[in-house]
């Protein structure tokens, strides 16, 4: 049996794993995302935050909510739903949300390339161009 050898198309750079722990640590910002990966037209970001977001929707993008550590709650006009480490929402698109944290958490979102993060609110948390890490 002869061994078959992956050829990666030109211009794609190999698999490389992310640390969420060491990706975490290069900021401290809250509400500013910050993108780790992409794929398929997504993107994996991380942020931090607390205290309450904006109310917003977002006209065409689902969004993943994944905690990585801490806890909060997404608040929905008619409920309210508690998140902890290791536990993730997904908020359908046109759906009126805000986080709310009492304390600082991290979390990873995952949600098409170029979704801005106050949806339909804009305003002054607004970060169009999310840094990469």
């Amino acid at each position: 049996m002869s061994a078959e050898r992956t050829v990666l198309p030109q211009n794609v750079p190999p698999a490389e794993k992310v640390v969420l722990a060491e990706k975490l640590a290069q900021f401290s910002e809250h509400w500013s995302p910050r993108i780790v990966g992409e794929l398929n037209g997504q993107h994996v970001k991380l942020v931090k935050f607390v205290g309450e977001f904006v109310w917003h929707h977002h006209d065409h993008e689902d969004e993943l909510f994944l905690v990585v550590s801490g806890s909060f709650e997404m608040q929905f006009r008619d409920r309210t739903v508690p998140l902890r480490e290791g536990e993730f929402l997904i908020v359908p698109r046109g759906v009126e949300h805000r986080p709310v944290a009492a304390e600082e958490v991290s979390v990873l979102l995952f949600e098409p390339a170029g979704t801005v993060n106050t949806g339909s609110a804009g305003g002054a948390r607004t970060v169009p161009n999310p840094e990469r890490l």
